[in-house]
């Protein structure tokens, strides 16, 4: 897809739906005009946005990928636009929060209390009330500054209030995450091998593989940390578990949202997938409150293993991306379910190693040649969503393998090991600041 220089300021937006692999059948699904080039088009005037027809208590369920936004994407269904602005915002408001100052107390940690958090970066009339602060620590042992812990305020817990649940038409569990700060966060990310999950002690899984790094900043314990007790996992469980069964009789129904921006969307599907394996969503006679993850910005987490379990289990995952953002594309640059498709579906040695995202995308296209890095900024993709200019593109289906299959027999590719191009990536990933 050939990519023009766009400015933020009043930027062109493309948006578009590319059909998940694992759609069910029946499934239905706008397919948007074929243009005459593989290039996207920019009409001369912006298609104008449907009216908002109903209310967001009336099709909460929808919005949250019950059927896995189908109708809802193609094009971009005002509400939804609406709730990813809005989750986009309570995830952003963490790095807002971030205590950068070396100098402070707080350094590393937030800033503020839970009850300032919302009000001080200007979102206090957004109807949740912040319950616990989360903290992560990178299962990684290199030396730190002194006196510090490796510990770091990572998110927060939060749960809508009694107004906003009746806007909502359901009582909403909130969990933001942010994205890679410190530099033990930094190695976290880069450690690319595949590892069971095993979080269910009674069914370990082991065809389930997620990213080491992220399975260790999830999973990993610092005992040292003033702020946190037991590991982000531990503290996740525990605070969501209570949250659900103080509101388990509640007139309202119930949802659990999961937000996160670049690994922080990483720490937010592996929790969806966590509490779904465990059951800890169902109660009433096995009645299941609804798991979504808003990925803003997402690497890859697991293997083909992963993804297929996490459909099975029900855990909705919208995954908003920039077409020119570097993370999306990572860890799996080469293995990933793109090449297993390319080999029609066959189980090879190495099919299990192969990285899948997991959900829907919602592509956006972006980029500014005087600012590189805004192609992963979480303010970009919150600001693009806000003064939106739909147009329709070219939908690549299943004829981009046979497109890249008729590409590759007419080229002849000079060799490039493997380890050079992982080190160009990596380069590239590191000079933007990226992850």
């Amino acid at each position: 897809m050939a990519s023009a220089a766009v400015s933020t300021q009043n930027p062109p937006l493309i948006l578009q739906r590319i059909s998940s692999s694992w759609s069910r059948p029946g499934m239905s699904g706008v397919s948007p005009p074929r243009l005459p080039s593989a290039a996207p088009r920019l009409r001369s005037r912006p298609a104008r946005l449907p009216e908002v027809k109903g209310c967001l208590a009336g099709m909460w369920r929808k919005i949250q990928g019950a059927d896995d936004w189908s109708d809802l994407v193609e094009p971009l269904h005002p509400l939804l636009r609406e709730e990813v602005v809005r989750y986009g915002e309570l995830v952003a408001a963490c790095y807002k929060a971030f205590d950068l100052d070396p100098r402070s107390k707080r350094y590393l940690n937030c800033k503020y209390g839970r009850s300032r958090l919302l009000q001080e970066v200007g979102l206090d009339s957004c109807g949740y009330e912040i319950t616990k602060y989360i903290y992560a620590t990178p299962d990684i042992s290199i030396p730190t500054q002194s006196g510090a812990c490796c510990g770091r305020w990572i998110g927060y817990v939060a749960v809508s209030s009694d107004e906003e649940a009746k806007r909502l038409g359901r009582r909403d569990v909130l969990v933001s995450f942010r994205g890679t700060v410190t530099g033990t966060e930094w190695i976290a990310n880069l450690m690319s091998s595949l590892t069971p999950a095993n979080l269910d002690p009674h069914d370990p899984r082991r065809d389930v593989r997620v990213e080491s790094g992220f399975l260790g900043l999830y999973t990993s314990d610092d005992s040292t940390c003033r702020f946190s007790q037991g590991s982000c996992r531990e503290q996740l469980l525990s605070e969501v578990a209570r949250l659900i069964n103080k509101h388990k009789d509640d007139e309202e129904e119930m949802s659990i949202t999961l937000g996160g921006h670049s690994m922080g969307s990483a720490l937010a599907l592996l929790f969806g997938y966590d509490l779904a394996e465990l059951g800890l969503n169902r109660f009433r006679l096995q009645r299941e409150v609804p798991i979504t993850v808003y990925s803003f910005g997402g690497p890859r987490v697991g293997n083909t293993g992963f993804k297929a379990r996490c459909e099975e289990l029900g855990v909705k995952v919208l995954r908003v991306v920039n077409i020119h953002d570097p993370v999306t594309k990572l860890p799996g640059l080469f293995l990933n379910e793109n090449l297993r498709a390319f080999a029609a579906g066959c189980d090879l040695p190495w099919s299990c190693s192969c990285y899948a995202h997991v959900g829907v995308e919602l592509a956006l296209d972006f980029f500014e040649m005087q600012n590189p890095t805004c192609v992963h900024d979480l303010e970009t993709y919150i600001g693009l969503l806000k003064r939106p200019k739909l147009v329709q593109v070219h939908k690549e289906g299943t004829d981009l393998l046979a497109k890249a299959r008729t590409f590759l027999s007419r080229k002849t590719l000079p060799p490039w090991p493997w380890q050079d191009v992982a080190r160009q990536v990596g380069h590239l990933v590191q000079s933007l600041s990226l992850i």
